[in-house]
């Protein structure tokens, strides 16, 4: 008992340092509606995980081991290229946060993925936690005003497959390797499969001006660098479904800036909805630390 009370603030430090990650993933919508060069989802993508990771793993100097080559090219092309991918398409389509609120299926896939590969049922106190989650974000997805796009809704949803998979699988096959060279070398094949894509797919970048730079700036280094170091590190010290419980502060964040930075109202059941969301991040993270 005495272990397991004095891990409790290790572990809440642990939550609080990963939390940072999705939110600042929660600004990527505002960063791209009011900042970036209009359609270009792949390239937006491409700039934000290939230097960083290039980056990384320059100062990492890690390579990996010959039998997890596999296991990183698959984390890499979910945390990293389809997510990202999917990530930047749902925020050229989708108004304010609701790319991010689409994504709040996280913590149940995390679960569903947990009890269907592992047979380890879920604590009934996380599971309702984590619904609870799903059921706030539905009534911020409802509010009235909200404009649905049905391709940049399958793309938010893809787009959290995809991750909650992801921090599944990291967290299931732990990689000998740092936590910088692992998020490195995930960044630079991440952009290496996102090139060609973004070759084909996106037209050419025009002259960009001072606020775009910064714009493409921001989300390298601190949406890619430091976000994702800090949630691979979490991965690591976390149970996975408090980890991708934490992903619903992405919304959050995306739907406060876009109330204070862009006068997007938020009224009556939205308010419900937000309240009920952050309670509902916290339970999560309780009942895992208890646990």
């Amino acid at each position: 008992m005495t272990t397991t009370t004095s891990s409790l603030p290790v572990r809440w430090i642990d939550a609080l340092l990963t939390a940072l990650a999705p939110m600042i993933w929660g600004s990527t919508y505002i960063v791209t509606t009011q900042l970036l060069p209009p359609d270009r989802p792949f390239t937006a993508a491409l700039i934000r995980v290939l230097p960083s990771g290039l980056l990384l793993l320059l100062y990492a100097r890690r390579w990996p081991e010959r039998r997890d080559w596999g296991r990183l090219v698959v984390l890499a092309a979910l945390n990293i290229g389809a997510f990202q991918a999917l990530l930047f398409v749902a925020a050229y389509r989708l108004p304010g946060g609701l790319a991010a609120v689409v994504g709040a299926i996280q913590p149940l896939l995390v679960m569903g993925l947990a009890w269907g590969v592992e047979q380890r049922r879920p604590l009934a106190a996380t599971a309702w936690a984590a619904l609870a989650g799903v059921v706030g974000m539905a009534v911020l997805l409802l509010s009235p005003g909200t404009v649905f796009e049905p391709v940049g809704i399958l793309a938010a949803l893809a787009g959290a497959a995809s991750m909650a998979t992801g921090t599944y699988l990291t967290r299931r096959w732990r990689l000998n390797m740092p936590v910088l060279a692992l998020t490195g070398w995930q960044l630079l094949l991440g952009g290496l499969m996102l090139a060609p894509v973004a070759w084909l797919a996106d037209a050419p970048l025009p002259a960009l001006t001072m606020w775009q730079t910064l714009g493409y700036l921001y989300l390298s280094i601190a949406g890619a660098l430091l976000a994702y170091a800090l949630w691979f590190r979490g991965i690591a010290r976390l149970a996975p479904v408090a980890v991708s419980s934490l992903g619903l502060l992405s919304p959050l964040t995306a739907v406060v800036l876009g109330w204070v930075l862009l006068g997007q109202a938020i009224k009556g059941f939205a308010f419900v909805g937000l309240a009920t969301v952050f309670a509902s991040i916290l339970a999560v993270q309780w009942t895992a630390s208890r646990t």
